[in-house]
């Protein structure tokens, strides 16, 4: 297996394959969206699978399917059809908008697809036009319930800011009750594109008090290894609760993650400001063995958390990347 040089496990890879987005959600991106990759700087759907192919021969066995927002791609069914069919490879999803997703589901759920995050900030039309600067909720709920009644296990993907969303915080966990789905509240990032910062006052700590304060009785549930998120149960609820501190990065100590950006780009943490291209090492002409040493040397120099990233990746005068571009 990949191991870097704390000794963990990396088995587990985010593959980008599309920076474009058809939202404009102000956590991500500016109103007039971002400078996109050029075509030719995007990697080919043969690229992308034969780095797939790469990785599941050196141990990973999760890829989840991101963006940008991936159905924006075109022929991208065909493409995670693909990939769905690499040997080694034990669990692939997907995290999406909702907005493009509805007509794919029966042929995801053909293809092994088991678990996917949907993107829903606010359960608000109105808040859900100023946050992502689309009136687009109906299509979003569309896709939830059609995911769920094709038995498709869905985390939904909160961001939680002050000021724009947090009266959101009690009606989504409320969704938990009756339906079988994960609401995972996230910390917010400063991947917006822009040199706004944030202030961060709704940090998990924050989060977890005001859910508490209205479910008392709410309970610690298991953390699978490597998780991302602090889950919690409350009884007689059907669903759960997740708290992701992805700005306070509490949870780096035993990540097992990499990413590819849609240009090729291996970055081994999500706060890294660079990183090698692996699409420019297949146009060059590097074999299978060749790209294998290549992920080995970037992997051993993966930085113990985000904070050892950030220091060497971002200065005060420089644009917060988006996340559409890192890869969600």
């Amino acid at each position: 297996m990949l191991t870097d040089k704390f000794g963990r496990n990396i088995n587990y890879l985010r593959l980008a394959i599309v920076d474009r987005c058809n939202l404009r959600c102000t956590y991500c991106m500016p109103e007039n969206g971002l400078t996109w990759i050029k075509q030719n700087e995007l990697m080919t759907d043969e690229e992308m699978l034969r780095i797939c192919s790469v990785f599941t021969e050196m141990g990973v066995n999760k890829i989840r399917i991101t963006g940008g927002e991936p159905f924006v791609r075109k022929n991208s069914i065909e493409l995670i059809r693909n990939i769905s069919q690499l040997d080694g490879l034990t669990d692939i999803s997907i995290t999406t908008n909702g907005l493009l997703t509805e007509p794919y589901i029966p042929q995801l759920k053909k293809y092994g697809i088991k678990s996917i995050n949907l993107s829903l900030d606010t359960l608000d039309k109105k808040r859900f036009f100023k946050i992502t600067r689309r009136n687009s909720l109906d299509k979003v709920m569309k896709t939830l319930d059609s995911l769920l009644q094709h038995d498709i296990k869905v985390k939904i993907n909160t961001v939680v800011m002050e000021g724009e969303n947090t009266e959101d915080i009690i009606p989504l966990v409320m969704l938990t009750k009756d339906l079988p789905v994960d609401v995972r509240f996230i910390e917010e990032m400063p991947f917006n594109g822009s040199k706004t910062d944030i202030s961060l006052k709704w940090n998990f700590t924050q989060i977890y008090n005001y859910i508490k304060e209205f479910f008392p009785e709410i309970q610690k549930a298991d953390d699978p290894k490597s998780s991302t998120s602090y889950n919690y149960k409350i009884p007689g609820f059907k669903g759960d609760i997740g708290i992701i501190a992805a700005y306070t990065r509490s949870f780096c100590g035993d990540c097992n993650r990499i990413r590819i950006t849609p240009s090729g780009i291996l970055r081994t943490c999500l706060y890294e400001g660079t990183g090698v291209n692996l699409k420019d090492e297949i146009r060059m002409g590097r074999s299978n063995e060749e790209l294998k040493n290549i992920i080995i040397n970037s992997v051993h120099k993966k930085p113990k958390d985000g904070w050892e990233a950030q220091k060497s990746s971002l200065t005060a005068s420089q644009i917060h990347q988006s996340m559409a571009t890192i890869g969600g």
